[in-house]
């Protein structure tokens, strides 16, 4: 099968496509998944160097994201409620192939009203903001948020999910396209450009001096944005993109009675696992009311060019869900219309 094989630990620019790599075996609960589209996330860069925390032994094959439809040459393990020909999204490591050996526990079905490309960037990005937003920030109708990085995969997710929760939305970003972005597809009430010098007076004026009450940050942001942060406001530590690890005031987060709090959703599968469904549940209605919509960026990558699309996304050249098409859909489609 083709895949994307790292032998060493290089930057994924260096990969290059394997015309012969060997299929997956399934083990133990697991099913194999015929891969039609996979999301790109900025781990998947770090993993090809060698510096993501979950670094599975040489050589592996990359990717986590993806949607795609059980094969029909799949074993069904005991209690598994999929059969051949469902389609069906979700995470496992090896997503930038033709087949992907995965757990059915951790596989849901793809609703019938979105592509592969959309399901592709859903398991990881959406259940990430849903349970920052509403599981560690609490968030309540009427509050202000501030997203950064607002026309990422993450950010336009929980702009939209900010919307539909009740919450006023003031989307950050650092040019007029991706500001346009997180209007046009999240939704958001306002915008500001963060590459702007004092950017968080605007955010203060747009407020009416009071500030934000949570801050969703996937960029590494969050010292700048306590500048415009309400008194008991609530900090969204989502990721560090911009590549820094940030060390921030303590005086601020004392002086203002905020609090700084973490979201990792890939750790809940250990630690927490009863409040997976309960997410779902509430993503999976939210779609299917409309009220979000998962957007795909307007250039789909071809599996080859795999390494053009993770460079964009790694270059922030790139807005909504960074996706790669493994396989031609037609054939999905017209099973899932059956």
């Amino acid at each position: 099968m083709r895949a994307f094989v790292v032998h060493k630990h290089e930057h994924p620019s260096k990969l290059s496509l394997t015309a012969d790599a060997a299929d997956p075996i399934p083990g133990p609960g697991e099913v194999l998944v015929e891969v039609y589209s996979a999301g790109m996330n900025f781990f998947d860069i770090l993993q090809s160097q060698g510096k993501y925390q979950n670094q599975p032994p040489l050589p592996f094959v990359l990717g986590s994201e993806f949607a795609g439809m059980i094969a029909d040459d799949s074993p069904i393990p005991s209690g598994c409620p999929f059969k051949p020909g469902d389609r069906v999204f979700g995470a496992a490591q090896g997503a930038y192939a033709e087949k992907i050996a995965a757990r059915w526990d951790r596989l849901l079905t793809l609703p019938a009203n979105m592509t592969y490309d959309q399901g592709a960037g859903l398991f990881v990005t959406w259940p990430t903001s849903y349970e920052a937003l509403v599981g560690r920030a609490d968030l309540k109708p009427g509050e202000w948020v501030l997203v950064t990085a607002s026309a990422g995969g993450v950010g336009l997710a929980a702009v939209q999910l900010a919307k539909a929760l009740g919450a006023k939305v003031i989307a950050a970003a650092g040019s007029q396209e991706k500001l346009d972005v997180s209007t046009r597809y999240g939704g958001a009430d306002f915008t500001v450009d963060y590459t702007k010098p004092n950017w968080q007076q605007e955010v203060l004026k747009i407020t009416g001096g009071k500030g934000v009450d949570v801050i969703y940050d996937p960029v590494g942001l969050i010292k700048d944005s306590l500048k415009c942060i309400a008194w008991k406001g609530r900090a969204l530590v989502v990721g560090f993109a911009a590549g820094q690890i940030e060390k921030l005031p303590l005086n601020l987060v004392l002086l203002k009675n905020i609090s700084i709090v973490g979201i990792h959703w890939g750790a809940y599968t250990q630690k927490e696992s009863s409040r997976i469904p309960p997410v779902w549940k509430a993503l999976l209605g939210l779609f299917a009311s409309g009220r979000a919509t998962p957007v795909v960026y307007t250039e789909v990558f071809p599996l080859e060019r795999l390494s053009d699309g993770l460079s964009a996304l790694e270059q922030r050249k790139t807005w909504g869900k960074v996706v790669v098409r493994v396989r031609d859909d037609e054939l999905g489609v017209s099973r899932a219309k059956l």
